[in-house]
């Protein structure tokens, strides 16, 4: 028998919002899977399970995911974490796999799932959706993403200005995840097109650590990489 391997969302960061099914596979996994550091902090997803999990009971299986653009560094250290993960399913363990929000949107486990799929066909493989930072971050501003024929949009933000504009333009409403790296020309694309007070930013949405900025006070703050911007016209 091989294990399957789980793509688990866990939410956007309160633990009480992961789904009964996501608790329920945590609960029956032999093995969790969670990104960490290099120096073996938790990662974002392990902390809203910690509640969940009693480690003793588990394997706690800490899988690097190097921050680079170098190919070959991303080659090996992705060869490598497939090989841990499949290590476990090749012996019938089941594998959960915890990702923030949910696996298939902007996450880690879609690149896994892909490798996984490609080195390790044999491999069982099942996705537990899970509520997104979008969906946190609209119901904590009580900011309707789509209502009736609005367009509405996910879009990561970059430098390229024109883009962002076009996207706000062409929208109803954005969300524009990872606008740490450029939360200035974010915030002079809203005064352009008049809709500072249209816009809000949140970091860590849901969480204990959550923070609902005041976009007065938040051009010369540091902004941590889990941060995103709500658009609604």
């Amino acid at each position: 028998m091989i294990g399957t391997l789980y793509g688990v969302g866990v939410g956007p960061g309160d633990p009480e919002l992961i789904t009964v099914k996501a608790f329920r596979i945590l609960k029956e996994s032999p093995v969790v899977a969670y990104p960490k550091s290099r120096m073996g902090s938790k990662s974002y997803a392990h902390k809203i399970i910690d509640v969940y999990i009693n480690p003793n009971e588990k394997e706690m299986l800490g899988l690097v995911f190097p921050m680079t653009k170098d190919q070959a560094v991303l080659d090996k250290e992705w060869s490598n974490t497939a090989q841990l993960v499949w290590e476990k399913l090749s012996v019938g363990k089941d594998v959960a796999f915890v990702t923030e929000g949910d696996p298939m949107l902007y996450s880690t486990f879609i690149h896994m799932m892909k490798l996984m799929k490609k080195r390790y066909p044999e491999a069982g493989i099942k996705i537990i959706p899970g509520i997104s930072s979008v969906n946190g971050a609209a119901s904590r501003l009580g900011l309707p993403l789509a209502d009736g024929d609005d367009k509405f949009a996910i879009v990561p933000a970059t430098d390229q200005y024109e883009e962002m504009k076009k996207a706000v333009l062409e929208h109803d409403c954005v969300v524009f995840i990872k606008v740490a790296k450029v939360i200035k020309p974010m915030l002079k694309l809203l005064k352009e097109l008049d809709l500072y007070n249209n816009a809000a930013v949140v970091t860590k949405v849901t969480s204990e650590e959550e923070i609902i900025w005041d976009l007065n006070e938040i051009g010369n703050v540091d902004l941590e990489y889990l941060s995103l911007m709500v658009v609604r016209k």
